[in-house]
């Protein structure tokens, strides 16, 4: 994935506004950065080189607090930012997620595992938040900072300059080197926690069936041989995460005393003034810190990172265009319907046809796995036939407005269900707008009126 995806901007918009909040942010910071180096400088030099005494600092060591104050302010609400873009973001994706799921219908979701969409659903839009609280910030700092100190370090010392704008490029050259390789780590550990989540949700799911047949121990040992993987997977992703952290560290001491030491030299053969050795010295680590923070964080987001892209997989799958044709009144009639699951070398159903006419009752029977399912998935307008077709009143169900289609159709599943919520709730599932009469009406034609009342 790329620092910014330009799919998180299209897909979550609250980005947009975080990332210019981001570089307004990370532009009042490295202002201060470079005040409080300067007024720092400055009462050092006042006191140990013109012996002044603290009634006489005591402007610039006023102004000092002020710019620390200021500093922690700007970490205040940059970390509040991303917070409150991080909720946003996540519930947006959240959103967008199972609104396509349901978009793609049952035979989209039939050929899912439903642990891995749960756990993509839930842990992998909540892994974004550390690409927002900690690695969005940073690489905010990171375009802004280096950019403003190298322009306040050039104008005092082009040499100190020099050796910064050689040094600088590295540590990005090892940051990409090493995230190719943690990105390769990530992308395993998340598809072996995608594996192990969907595994133990249909483990559970079964467990009755494995019980009565003696199969519940193997998937026990199944489930620690998963689980064994993964932390394997995790403390590899560590092991490098620790290793880059302390590869960027060791760059950057090393170009940072390689600053400081012609910097000392020149100001013992009296080269240079004190103030400004002091000025780039205390900013030279500055224009390296973000660039080490990135390479820290990227890590922490790296999981966010990889669900993300699962999660712009799904986001990106072409739904089957809708018609929009009204939906007219008459007999339903199936013509030669045949229908083929994706990756099945057999048909769910075949040549299938038949016709319901208004008011008519038909009752569609056989033994488990012969289509009946299927057959009320394409009336629905959740699966399209491979062959023939369906039509309503005489117009092909394809061209109907499937909204308003199924609008008309009420469906009362083999095992029912009580969704959290209350009776009314629940009763209007079909038709969110019926009034509490209308309410009543349904539980009393349904026999259930003196129970709930």
């Amino acid at each position: 994935m790329k620092p910014v995806d330009p799919r998180l901007l299209r897909y979550a918009r609250a980005t947009r506004f975080f990332l210019v909040a981001v570089v307004a942010l990370g532009a009042v910071g490295a202002g201060l950065v470079i005040a409080q180096a300067m007024l720092l400088a400055e009462v050092v030099v006042g006191a140990f080189q013109y012996g002044r005494s603290p009634a006489e600092l005591t402007t610039p060591l006023l102004l000092l607090v002020a710019v620390s104050v200021g500093r922690a302010l700007v970490a205040w609400f940059t970390e509040r930012a991303a917070h409150r873009a991080s909720a946003a973001v996540k519930s947006e994706l959240r959103g967008r997620l199972l609104e396509r799921a349901a978009e793609l219908g049952p035979e989209w979701l039939g050929g899912q595992r439903t642990g891995s969409l749960v756990n993509l659903a839930t842990r992998g839009v909540d892994a974004l938040d550390d690409y927002f609280s900690r690695y969005l910030p940073q690489l905010g700092l990171a375009v802004v900072v280096p950019v403003a100190v190298l322009a306040r370090i050039v104008t005092e010392d082009w040499v100190s300059a020099a050796i910064i704008v050689g040094t600088l490029p590295l540590i990005p050259l090892f940051m990409m080197l090493i995230g190719w390789a943690t990105q390769a780590r990530t992308d395993r550990q998340w598809r072996l926690l995608s594996r192990l989540s969907g595994h133990f949700l249909d483990v559970v799911a079964g467990l009755p069936t494995l019980k009565v047949f003696g199969r519940a121990k193997a998937q026990a040992e199944s489930i620690r041989r998963i689980t064994g993987e993964y932390r394997q997977a995790t403390m590899r992703t560590l092991r490098i995460a620790f290793i880059s952290s302390f590869a960027l560290e060791l760059l950057a001491t090393l170009s940072v005393a390689l600053v400081a030491v012609t910097i000392g030299m020149r100001l013992v053969h009296g080269d240079m003034d004190l103030y400004i050795g002091l000025v780039i010295l205390v900013l030279a680590p500055e224009a390296y810190l973000p660039l080490r923070q990135v390479g820290a964080q990227y890590h922490a987001a790296a999981e966010g990172l990889a669900a993300a892209e699962e999660i712009f997989e799904v986001l990106e799958t072409p739904v089957p265009v809708p018609g929009t044709a009204t939906v007219p009144s008459g007999a339903v009639a199936f013509e030669s319907v045949t229908v083929r699951y994706p990756g099945r070398c057999v048909d769910a159903v075949s040549e299938v046809s038949f016709t319901v006419e208004p008011g008519e009752t038909v009752a569609l029977v056989g033994p488990s796995g012969v289509g009946k399912s299927t057959l009320l998935n394409v009336l629905l307008g959740f699966v399209r036939p491979a062959a023939g077709r369906v039509r309503v009143g005489g117009v092909d169900l394809a061209e109907l407005d499937l909204a308003q289609w199924r609008s008309r159709i009420a469906w009362v599943p083999q095992r029912p269900h009580l969704y959290a919520g209350t009776i009314a709730e629940n009763v209007r599932l079909a038709r969110p707008s019926a009034d509490e009469e209308a309410v009543r009406r349904a539980l009393r034609d349904a026999g259930a009126w003196e129970f709930v009342a």
